[in-house]
């Protein structure tokens, strides 16, 4: 095993049933180990507008400037660390709302065939009376991050443009865009 910072590389040999029922042969696979993490859409209910971040990816750079934009978003800080309370620091680190409420929309896994990451996917609504701190990320993990806010309909037609990029925002908005009625009325 290989392992720097947050990352783990595994080697795993193993044999497993197929379809017909027989077992196959012996693979050998990698396995980027990363951990779980958080993401929420938060909402804005009195300004119709969606909190985003804005930040460097290193990884993004040589297919584009390496800005993207994308729901606020983390890792668990301790394996003990629950989903919800996870997210909820997240938001505050980065778009500075110090949320009550998230709505959990689903877990999936974002890359299963290379790495073991779960996504905890939220719904967030918040107002200016939820907004306690300045955000911008933790200098200590190197974060430059910028709180970005779009109204509703113009992010959709940012997302179907193809002007989001990111995985767990653009399965984020697609939801919200579904339940946009519900949460319009509601007010959450």
């Amino acid at each position: 095993m290989f392992k720097k910072a947050i990352f783990a590389i595994d080697e795993v040999r193993l044999r497993h049933e197929k379809y017909d029922g027989s077992l196959g042969g012996e693979i050998t696979r990698l396995t980027l180990e990363r951990g779980d993490g958080v993401t929420a859409v938060v909402y804005d209910v009195d300004t119709d507008n969606v909190i985003f971040t804005e930040q460097f990816r290193h990884t993004t750079y040589e297919r584009g400037d390496g800005w993207l934009l994308e729901a606020p978003a983390g890792m668990f800080d301790t394996v003990e660390e629950a989903p919800d309370d996870a997210m909820r620091r997240e938001i505050l680190e980065e778009i500075g709302y110090e949320v009550e409420e998230l709505r959990h929309i689903t877990t999936f896994y974002l890359s299963p065939g290379g790495t073991s990451e779960r996504i905890f996917l939220y719904y967030a609504a918040v107002s200016s009376a939820h907004k306690v701190g300045v955000g911008g990320g933790l200098i200590s993990e190197g974060e430059d991050i910028r709180a970005v806010e779009i109204p509703f309909g113009t992010a959709i037609k940012m997302l179907y443009a193809g002007e989001i990029k990111d995985a767990r925002t653009i399965i984020g908005l697609q939801w919200m865009q579904m339940h946009y009625p519900e949460l319009r009325i509601r007010g959450n």
